[in-house]
């Protein structure tokens, strides 16, 4: 068993992923749901190693001895890319490979709103992507970056760990750097990339101060910049970036990003009801001026009746996607209540 031959099953069988674990056999994600290859043995802690090792470098293998974690990224002529966390587990080594298709997909096909494009045709400006892991919010980036790229001459820079997937140059100029191969961190690269001269920077995960610093910085020197987080809803991203920093500065950090936020998009795949594949539930908040005084007055708790009412801004919550989804028979009720954060106030907007 090679892992070739793994991830050759994992693109017919249109997982996003793949599991590889001691104890059982290796494992995929379909649809959402995780089930064993069952025609194959459980694996042993050799079995893991050699195919964790399949896929690695010799620079790769030795910063995985040094760490005990790695993420990267590999590329398999006609078959695919893949994006491969390795890490080590009661002694041994698990692997966790994520399927990302050669082809970005349009931000129609994706299932977003049109405000998406709005908030790619801004100058400049903070937009966030947030959700859990696997929700898609690396596709929903690299779409919003294709769709630049295919009517702007710009310079874009991308700072990823590990860089998903690739683009071509088209109008625009696209430099990738990834963590660990061109740069040391997120912080050192946002560092630097003022003297790069880019118009638009993709900063793959806003996980630190320095970084989150450093984004709102560039959003305010005319840089239009793209982030994710993880975060549930709209108000707790905006929570996120201003509890990393320290009491005394919050007050100065909620009068930035009043001004430099153009909008959240917030993410969820959820399986379709009796069909294949899964669909797209999203939360749109589009920082309108009523919204930017409550980030400045700290009245956050507010801000989500403004989502709420605000559709003729292009603006939707969790709950009015979920519902919207259901009314369709796109979704089912039992994964719509699931997926809402306030079941409550989700009943009233289904048609029973």
């Amino acid at each position: 068993m090679q892992l070739k031959d793994l991830l050759t099953l994992m693109v017919k069988r249109e997982a996003s992923d793949l599991h590889i674990t001691v104890g059982l056999p290796p494992q995929l994600r379909i649809d959402g749901k995780l089930s064993l290859i069952d025609t194959l043995p459980a694996l042993t802690p050799d079995d893991t190693e050699r195919l964790a090792y399949d896929a690695l470098t010799e620079e790769q293998k030795e910063r995985f001895t040094q760490k005990k974690e790695l993420d990267a990224s590999i590329g398999i002529k006609n078959l695919g890319r893949f994006r491969i966390n390795l890490y080590r587990q009661r002694g041994s080594i698990g692997m966790a490979v994520r399927l990302i298709p050669f082809k970005i997909p349009e931000l129609r096909e994706l299932g977003l709103p049109d405000a998406v494009k709005d908030f790619a045709d801004r100058p400049s400006g903070m937009v966030l992507i947030t959700g859990a892991t696997g929700s898609g919010k690396s596709t929903t980036l690299a779409s919003m970056i294709e769709y630049i790229n295919s009517k702007r001459a710009c310079h874009i820079i991308s700072i990823e760990d590990p860089i998903e997937y690739l683009h071509k140059h088209k109008k625009s100029t696209i430099n990738q750097r990834e963590l660990g191969t061109d740069t040391v961190s997120f912080g050192d690269a946002i560092k630097h990339v003022f003297r790069q001269d880019p118009n638009i920077v993709l900063i793959g995960e806003l996980r630190d101060l320095d970084t989150i610093k450093g984004a709102l910085t560039l959003a305010e020197t005319g840089h239009l910049i793209f982030g994710t987080l993880h975060t549930i809803d709209a108000v707790h991203a905006i929570n996120r970036i201003i509890d990393v920093f320290p009491a005394y500065q919050q007050q100065q950090i909620r009068m930035q990003l009043s001004m430099v936020l153009v909008g959240i998009i917030v993410q969820q795949l959820i399986p379709r009801n009796n069909d294949k594949g899964r669909v797209l539930a999203v939360e749109m908040m589009n920082v309108i001026p009523a919204i930017q005084n409550l980030i400045r007055e700290n009245n956050l708790h507010q801000i989500y009746s403004l989502i709420q009412m605000g559709k003729k801004y292009d603006m939707c919550t969790m709950n009015q996607s979920l519902a919207e989804l259901y009314n369709k028979g796109l979704i089912t009720w039992e994964e719509a209540y699931s997926r809402s954060t306030n079941p409550q106030e989700l009943i009233p907007l289904v048609k029973w």
